[in-house]
C-alpha cells in the first residue's frame, strides 16, 4: 500500500513539473493606431439661458386618523402580565434551595406565580429574595424613574 502511494506521487509531482517547463513567451498584440485629433466645438453665438423649469403642483397624500390606530404606537402595551401590579400582589411563600431561591406570589384573583430574581410580574421585575421579602423594581412609564416595592412574608 504504501509503495503504491509512493509511485503514484511521484507520478503526480512529475506531471506538474512537466506542466510548469518553459514555453515560447506570447507574443505582444500590435499595437493600436493613433486616434484622430478631435476638434474643438464652435462657440456657441451668444450664450442663452436656459429656459425656466415649469413649476408642477404635486399633491401631498394626506392620512386620515379617523377610525385607525395610530402606526407610531407600540402593539403591546404592557409586558409581562396584563393588568397586574407589584403592589396589588402579596408574598406568600419562600422556596430556598443550594442553587437558588424562588419566591411564590398571589395575585388578587387567587392566581399563583413562582418567580426567580430577573423575573417579571406585571409592572415590576423581581430584584431580590430575601429571608422573608422579596424586592421589585417598578417602573410606572417608559423613561420614569423607578421605584422600588418591598414585600413582606405574611405572618399568620
Amino acid at each position: 500500500m504504501r509503495a503504491q502511494w509512493t509511485v503514484l506521487s511521484s507520478i503526480g509531482l512529475a506531471t506538474m513539473l512537466a506542466a510548469c517547463g518553459s514555453s515560447p513567451s506570447p507574443t505582444p498584440p500590435p499595437p493600436k493606431p493613433a486616434a484622430a485629433p478631435v476638434k474643438p466645438a464652435a462657440p456657441a453665438a451668444a450664450a442663452q439661458p436656459a429656459p425656466p423649469v415649469p413649476e408642477v403642483k404635486a399633491d401631498v397624500p394626506k392620512y386620515d386618523p379617523r377610525g385607525r390606530r395610530d402606526p407610531f404606537e407600540a402593539l403591546e402595551v404592557r409586558e409581562g402580565t396584563g393588568g397586574l401590579t407589584v403592589v396589588s400582589t402579596r408574598l406568600t411563600g419562600i422556596v430556598r434551595s443550594n442553587r437558588a431561591a424562588l419566591a411564590l406570589v398571589e395575585a388578587p384573583d387567587g392566581i399563583g406565580y413562582i418567580l426567580k430574581p430577573g423575573d417579571t410580574l406585571g409592572d415590576g421585575r423581581l430584584l431580590e429574595i430575601g429571608s422573608d421579602s422579596v424586592v421589585f423594581v417598578v417602573t410606572a412609564k417608559a423613561g420614569a424613574p423607578s421605584n422600588r416595592v418591598v414585600l413582606k412574608l405574611a405572618t399568620n
